[in-house]
């Protein structure tokens, strides 16, 4: 008898584990997104976290240097992550479309990129604005857009933000350029240097041209400054300096505009301060430079000005008492161009006697024929020592010890005179005038030495009175 064959039920096949089913696209999706998803679908924890940390530091880096090999780089990165993703995913699985994790890794991924690509056009969008205040020479207009940026634009688009803030960083020098240019205003010619130099620097890098010129606009509209002589400085500076073929050889015109009026406005306040060889100078630079200018002729005024009273300085000066009996004009003289020429009618003169001990006869001349200072005089009237001049009378005199005669010849006074014209400073007149007077007293007095009386001397002067006095000088001052 035949035994009954069991047959063994048929066993259904065993479903791969879980961790071992894997999708290929969705590990290669979720690795796009460069945060590691990919990685923790296949379970490999330490992949994903190396991926992160890969991920922070050349985001990091490419976030301070802005340079775009970093850009290349992580660019390089997510296309290794993916690879590796899929290739981790073929090699350990069955390559199985899991839908789920398609989904969750598509979202994720999709986010990440559209938070991305939302924050380079919004970087873009503020670049524009940065670029067209730039090219409007509105550096606040540059750093109120640059001011919208904040790290998720510099983690987007590093290279594109990065060019916003080199032109903060342009505006930022120009504005230092400004408070030297400023500082400068003062007559500070080294703030002067250095402004130009930073605007040199900034107008050297491309685009900032429109940035330098309304700095240097800024500037040059803030002269003249307050004090004349500062605005000079600034101009004569500007004037000299080494041109450049740019917008900064614009400040030459300004300071061809400018330099008259300060030229002139500093002569005048130099002028006041009795500095007269600096203002002199001042109005002769303008009649030199500028010899067609609408101030020309009230710098002539000015220049004639300064020369009167550099000479009238200098005929002080030489009027002054020296250590001999005349003063240094009589054997020195020097013009005064701003003295009333010599004319018909009376001269006023200043009389300068020629002897220490002996008799000024000025004092016995009218005083409207004395000028009270060099600036009223006409004439300078120097005289020398007197001497004996034509005889007059002779008349016997009897000693009163000896009561022997002596003969006096009395004399006229003699002075040698010379007379200066002071508005030229030549010598008009060089003669010895003679003094009249009375001769031949009742009595006369003389000096004898020990008992012995050899009588007075036998010549004397004539005794003059005021009106041989001025009878004597009136030629010299009246014509």
């Amino acid at each position: 008898m035949n035994e009954p064959t069991h047959a063994l039920p048929e066993l259904p096949e065993p479903t791969p584990p879980e961790d071992r089913v894997h999708d290929p696209l969705a590990v290669a999706l979720g690795n796009a997104s460069l945060l590691g998803v990919g990685y923790l679908m296949l379970r490999r924890r330490m992949l994903a976290v190396a991926a992160v940390v890969v991920t922070v530091v050349l985001v990091s880096r490419l976030v301070s240097t802005a340079r775009p090999a970093y850009e290349i780089a992580v660019l390089v990165w997510w296309v290794a992550v993916v690879a590796h993703g899929w290739f981790l995913a073929r090699r350990g699985g069955s390559g199985v479309a899991l839908r789920g994790q398609r989904v969750v890794a598509l979202c994720i991924t999709l986010s990440v990129l559209l938070a991305v690509a939302l924050l380079r056009f919004d970087a873009s969008r503020i670049e524009e604005s940065v670029t067209e205040a730039r090219e409007s020479g509105d550096c606040a207009g540059v750093l109120s857009a640059q001011d919208r940026v904040w790290f998720g634009h510099r983690v987007a688009d590093a290279p594109l933000t990065a060019r916003g803030d080199e032109t903060v960083e342009a505006c930022d020098r120009l504005r230092s350029a400004r408070t030297e240019l400023n500082t400068a205003l003062t007559g500070n010619t080294d703030a002067l240097d250095e402004g130009f130099e930073t605007l040199a620097s900034v107008l050297a890098e491309p685009g900032n041209e429109k940035t330098v010129e309304t700095t240097l606009t800024g500037f040059l509209g803030s002269l003249p400054a307050k004090e004349p002589c500062t605005t000079v400085t600034v101009t004569e500076w500007l004037r000299d300096r080494k041109r450049s073929h740019d917008v900064l050889d614009r400040s030459a015109a300004t300071a061809k505009r400018t330099a008259p009026a300060a030229l002139v406005g500093c002569g005048d306040e130099l002028m006041t301060d009795s500095s007269w060889q600096d203002a002199l100078a001042h109005y002769e630079r303008l009649l030199d430079r500028y010899p067609g200018d609408d101030l020309a002729d009230k710098a002539r005024k000015g220049a004639r000005k300064a020369t009167q009273s550099i000479e009238l300085a200098n005929l002080r000066s030489l009027l002054a008492p020296g250590t001999g009996s005349q003063p240094e004009y009589c054997s020195n003289p020097a013009k005064y161009s701003g003295a009333k020429p010599m004319g018909k009618g009376t001269n006023r003169a200043l009389f300068y006697t020629g002897s220490t001990y002996g008799d000024d006869y000025s004092g016995k001349l009218p005083g409207s024929w004395k000028a009270a200072d060099a600036a009223d005089a006409v004439l300078v009237v120097c005289m020398g020592e007197d001497t004996f001049g034509t005889s007059v009378q002779t008349c016997p005199y009897q000693g009163k010890a000896s009561g022997s005669t002596t003969y006096v010849t009395f004399h006229k006074i003699a002075i040698p005179v010379k007379v200066y014209e002071v508005r030229t400073g030549k010598l008009v007149t060089k003669r010895k005038i003679q003094i009249s007077g009375s001769s031949c007293p009742a009595l006369i007095s003389y000096f004898s030495s020990g008992d012995s009386d050899s009588g007075p001397p036998s010549t004397r002067y004539v005794s003059e009175s005021k009106s041989d006095v001025r009878s004597a000088f009136r030629p010299l001052v009246i014509r």
